[in-house]
């Protein structure tokens, strides 16, 4: 090509140079990737390298596939690239032209071209009667383990699926990253469309909609945006709290969200906190949010974690052994993504240096994770951070005090203590003044059970949680 050379997954190109390049780059993604995401995604595609190796273009086979990729894997890729040729490579996504020609001809003029950085159009058929609605088809229910953490979520999203327009409207999720929020809202918006294939659906990050507002702004093109946003049957949008700080783009979105419900459509959302602890967000959308029904995603308790591992092992066809689920649980505490993530590692580097999976090889895997976490949150840090928050002394941590101001904060902290680090019992019953094991046992009982049961405890905790994980 006169703009550089052709190469796709399956490792054809008219440059070496090119072909070398993109080549590396699937190579890498193959060993990082589950060989099921890997073939689904990454192989279909193909690439045009520029001469100087400055920009490569990647053709996706059609508008919902390019948005994923972008999403799940476009900054992956980027770098990537940018490791492997020693300099800054521009990626761009583009859909694949009609009757693309290789060899020496200049690539056409059909190509829809999508920098990463976002086309900005909002596309009529993204939200259209036939599935343009931006959902991953494979989040679904059946795909969502349920434990503890998520029971509650689990449910009101499938009731919401199943009627939606009458209870929990709106439905609002929260919780920490990577716990299974936007899986609940596609889950959501596919069982939906499977029951009813003509309704329109639509599922956007917050983010999107804030640009869509600015777009329909400058090219004063709102009552299209209007009949878009207006007319869904089921609105699933992730991250509310990015609307923070943004005025006009609150106005449209209470607008919208009056529209809705007063046509009996739902609308779902999630947010990093609870509706009261958003800030930056007018009284008023505050207000809607709550009006409906709010519940948390947890952190994975450890059985959920084991089988969450165990499942999606299967699904790559792979068997992990119980042994080597709980070794992994044990130690990969935070959400379901670095889950999945440790089991990419653990995968890949069986498949590399061809060894069954074992504990061993887990640990071998994982050692610079496990070094990490380990560092990451102590027990002394948990204790000031606890203090802090419910305004006592670090000291009376290890004291024998026990009004309930402060031997409720300390059971809090030894509850946080056990979740989110490797102490036994014996050790954090030492780093508080010496205390029994049994004394922390009830404590953590004590706490977890008074967590399923009060909100304003639940909220707390994530409040610490998060803070405390960075």
């Amino acid at each position: 090509m006169t703009e550089g050379a052709y190469a796709d997954g399956e490792g054809r190109s008219t440059g070496d140079a090119g072909q070398s390049l993109w080549d590396s780059c699937v190579n890498q993604l193959a060993l990082e990737l589950p060989e099921q995401q890997f073939n689904t995604w990454i192989k279909p595609l193909s690439a045009q390298v520029v001469d100087d190796l400055s920009k490569v273009t990647v053709f996706v086979a059609n508008r919902f596939k390019l948005d994923w990729i972008r999403a799940q894997y476009g900054n992956r890729i980027s770098s990537l690239l940018g490791r492997l040729s020693g300099q800054p490579v521009l990626l761009e996504l583009a859909l694949t032209p009609r009757g693309l020609v290789m060899g020496n001809s200049v690539r056409e003029r059909t190509v829809d071209a999508l920098p990463m950085e976002e086309s900005g159009e909002l596309g009529e058929e993204r939200i259209s009667q036939g599935g343009k609605t931006r959902l991953n088809p494979s989040l679904t229910f059946d795909t969502l383990i349920e434990g503890t953490a998520n029971r509650m979520a689990r449910a009101a999203a499938m009731h919401v699926a199943g009627m939606p327009g009458h209870l929990y409207n709106p439905l609002f999720i929260y919780g920490g990253v990577g716990l299974g929020k936007t899986h609940s809202m596609h889950a959501v918006g596919n069982r939906l469309l499977a029951d009813r294939p003509a309704a329109k659906v639509l599922y956007i990050h917050a983010e999107q909609f804030v640009s869509d507002v600015v777009k329909a702004y400058q090219r004063k093109t709102f009552d299209e945006f209007k009949d878009r946003y207006h007319s869904l049957d089921l609105l699933l949008i992730d991250d509310v709290q990015f609307l923070a700080n943004k005025e006009r783009t609150q106005e449209e979105f209470f607008n919208a969200f009056e529209a809705l419900l007063a046509k009996k459509s739902h609308i779902v959302m999630t947010s990093d906190t609870y509706p009261k602890g958003l800030s930056d967000i007018h009284e008023r959308l505050v207000s809607r949010f709550d009006s409906g029904l709010t519940v948390a995603i947890e952190p994975p308790e450890l059985e959920m974690r084991v089988a969450i591992l165990i499942n999606k092992a299967r699904a790559e066809g792979v068997e992990m052994p119980e042994e080597v689920a709980f070794f992994v649980a044990k130690n990969v505490r935070s959400n379901v993504r670095e889950l999945e993530g440790a089991l990419r590692k653990i995968l890949a580097y069986s498949r590399f240096n061809q060894k069954d999976i074992s504990i061993l090889l887990a640990r071998d895997a994982l050692r610079d994770l496990l070094s990490i976490q380990n560092r990451q949150i102590s027990v002394e840090n948990i204790q000031k951070t606890v203090a802090d928050y419910y305004k006592i002394k670090i000291a009376d941590m290890y004291s024998k005090k026990r009004p309930a101001s402060i031997a409720r904060p300390r059971q809090i902290a030894m509850y946080l203590a056990k979740e989110l680090t490797q102490k036994s019992l014996p050790e954090i019953g030492e780093l508080f003044g010496g205390r029994d094991h049994t004394t922390v046992l009830h404590a953590v009982r004590k706490i977890g059970g008074e967590r399923q049961q009060v909100s304003e405890l639940n909220q707390q905790l994530h409040v610490l949680e998060q803070t405390l994980k960075g």
